[in-house]
């Protein structure tokens, strides 16, 4: 049997796809832009308790308008350190949180440490006007990352909580509810030992 001229084939070669190439991802880009994937269903609120208490690094930082805090200077108290960045989607998240624990406890030996990585007052400022709660604690600047290099910091958010002592006793990697009826027992323990 003779094959049909009619059918032939074509190589590979020959063949053109008519999509554009990079079209697809463009496309897939564009529709995430539109129609963006659901935010994770909430924060978490534990925090690890390091199985030994380290002392933490003391670090001195300029706030927004340009004065210094020391964290040596808030020995005596159980301290909040977050560090945060305004592209991180879940430090936006956590952040009224912060701001609900500080004003519940902040006149009761607790304070907040926002540390902010790479950025600069200008880039920060409109940002913090974004946020549905205007944080009043305390927003340094880590320009460099040393600070944040010397608690190990990997990833953002990072939160650890130095007590009384001036120790690292609890550290968290990702966003958190910092208001959760959990996370405030934990710090009000340790603004009473």
């Amino acid at each position: 049997m003779k094959p049909d001229s009619r059918m032939s084939t074509v190589p590979l070669k020959a063949y053109r796809n008519p999509i554009p190439e990079g079209l697809p991802l463009l496309v897939l880009i564009l529709a995430l832009l539109v129609f963006p994937l659901p935010a994770p269903a909430g924060l978490g609120h534990d925090l690890t308790r390091l199985p030994e208490p380290v002392p933490a690094p003391d670090f001195t930082l300029e706030d927004m308008d340009g004065e210094t805090h020391s964290l040596s200077d808030l020995r005596g108290q159980v301290v909040m350190v977050n560090f945060w960045a305004t592209w991180c989607p879940p430090c936006r998240e956590e952040m009224p949180s912060m701001e609900e624990i500080y004003q519940a406890l902040g006149g009761k030996g607790f304070q907040v440490l926002a540390v902010n990585q790479w950025e600069t007052p200008d880039q920060v400022f409109p940002y913090m006007g974004q946020l549905d709660v205007y944080p009043s604690f305390p927003v340094l600047f880590d320009r460099d990352s040393s600070v944040a290099d010397a608690y190990g910091v990997k990833g953002l958010p990072t939160t650890v909580l130095v007590d009384k002592q001036g120790r690292v006793v609890y550290r968290a990697v990702g966003g958190r509810n910092f208001n959760h009826p959990e996370v405030r027992a934990l710090i009000e323990r340790l603004i009473e030992e």
